[in-house]
């Protein structure tokens, strides 16, 4: 957990992302670090300045924090179906990277991805048709590039693509982001991960 903003401040983006492999790879190994919670939680009670911000899925086999071994403070983390971006999404990481002093923005999909599984059989129902239509445009890509028809069998390269694609609308929907990666402020980048490996494919 970093307490003092000024070691924000000086850490790099590619320092912030060394954090994030080297946690995963602790977790692989089921190596993962003993920490004080109550130290943490105290001290977290003073603020927060977390190196990193984790767009991932709702999964529940997907738990962010634990993948990267982090803990209390260490990482934002926001999680919608499909790790689709949206208006809410893009603000949080506007206060992450713009306000707060974020380095690192992950979008992160994942293995056998029941979001991206429904969109590519075309499932509509409810309220979750506005999440699987927003899936679409990498859909088409996909099968533009490939000369295929998308079906569940392609779910996940789909979900790779998925995670190109949610990066080009960072760029393109947030100037302030756009403006941060282009100064070499922050770093985007694209992850996959393995269920059964617990191993972080970075793309």
């Amino acid at each position: 957990m970093i307490t003092e903003k000024s070691v924000l401040e000086n850490l790099s983006p590619a320092n912030a992302l060394e954090l994030l492999q080297k946690g995963n790879q602790r977790y692989v190994e089921t190596s993962l670090s003993g920490v004080d919670l109550n130290d943490l939680r105290e001290k977290s009670t003073h603020g927060q300045l977390p190196h990193s911000i984790v767009l991932s899925c709702i999964d529940s086999r997907v738990p962010v924090e634990t993948i990267f071994d982090c803990s209390v403070g260490d990482i934002f983390v926001s999680r919608l179906a499909g790790n689709i971006i949206n208006e809410d999404v893009l603000a949080g990481m506007e206060y992450a990277c713009a306000v707060v002093g974020t380095k690192v923005i992950v979008v992160m999909a994942h293995e056998s991805c029941g979001a991206v599984k429904a969109a590519c059989s075309k499932v509509r129902l409810g309220n979750i048709t506005t999440t699987l239509v927003r899936i679409d445009e990498s859909i088409e890509q996909y099968e533009k590039e490939h000369s295929v028809v998308v079906d569940e069998s392609h779910t996940n390269e789909v979900a790779k693509k998925n995670v190109e694609v949610a990066i080009e609308q960072i760029r393109a929907k947030s100037p302030i982001l756009k403006d941060l990666l282009d100064e070499g402020k922050i770093g985007v980048y694209g992850a996959f991960y393995n269920l059964g490996s617990g191993k972080v494919d970075w793309l």
